[in-house]
């Protein structure tokens, strides 16, 4: 991954549900990021947890790696710029800021800075981060919820996060935000000819003529309005054929009949 991804951590403060561990290493793999550090979790050897290994799932090597300090000051210490992701409001502490803003100031501030690390804090299931928390990050950042209820799992929050995140250092390193299928394009998906278009019109045409649907001594502009409509639909090869298909079955049931009916 792109270098400004390896400049960003996130921190979860004094976490006590494993699986919560594991989705997190889960959510942080996924979006393309690697760094999770543990701040006095309630089991010191959470990230070997069978639950926390479990909900990693294929996210093993992020638990593995996990930093697992006493204080959040030891986990911030090589960090430049902290968020404190929380979902109450503060009259106190650093300046607010909603998810989306904090990934394009954190982008920016990686692109600005070189050396520069972004931290993402979470705090307890239970309680959130403390004031005191709060005071050793730089900005505050909030979720956009419902405001009747904006409780979300810490590891959910974390996903969230995430996804910000990667979004808006994709953007900024121009890196493609839409799955490379990794496939060889086949003939049967490459645009049809014109030739072959209008080769399928005339079929269609006798097809509706045949069922009724079209007089042809009295068209009207359904002929041209059926031009319109399949020619500005960019039809594929197999597209086509599938449609001639359709017409040789119309045409075939219209003059031969649709074979043996059901008995009453």
């Amino acid at each position: 991954m792109t270098q400004p991804f390896s400049r960003v951590r996130f921190v979860m403060v004094q976490p006590s549900h494993p699986g919560n561990v594991g989705s997190a290493a889960r959510a942080i793999k996924t979006m393309g990021f690697h760094e999770l550090c543990l701040v006095a979790p309630r089991l010191p050897d959470m990230p070997a947890q069978p639950e926390a290994q479990a909900l990693a799932s294929g996210a093993a090597d992020v638990l593995a790696r996990a930093q697992v300090v006493s204080s959040l000051s030891e986990a911030l210490a090589p960090v430049t710029l902290a968020f404190a992701l929380t979902a109450r409001p503060r009259l106190i502490g650093p300046p607010a800021c909603d998810i989306r803003v904090a990934a394009g100031l954190a982008q920016e501030h990686l692109g600005a800075h070189p050396q520069g690390v972004v931290a993402i804090v979470l705090g307890t299931e239970r309680s959130g981060l403390t004031n005191e928390d709060i005071a050793l990050c730089q900005r505050i950042c909030h979720i956009p919820a419902n405001p009747e209820y904006s409780s979300l799992n810490v590891a959910q929050a974390l996903q969230l996060a995430a996804w910000e995140l990667r979004y808006a250092l994709a953007v900024g390193a121009e890196l493609p935000l839409l799955p490379n299928t990794e496939g060889h394009p086949q003939a049967g998906d490459e645009p049809a000819s014109n030739e072959k278009v209008q080769a399928f019109l005339t079929h269609w045409e006798q097809a509706l003529e045949d069922v009724g649907f079209l007089d042809p001594r009295h068209p009207k502009k359904l002929v041209p309005r059926m031009r319109h409509l399949f020619s500005r639909n960019e039809l594929s090869n197999d597209e086509v054929d599938m449609l001639r298909g359709l017409c040789t079955a119309m045409i075939k049931t219209a003059r031969h009949g649709a074979g043996n009916t059901a008995k009453e």
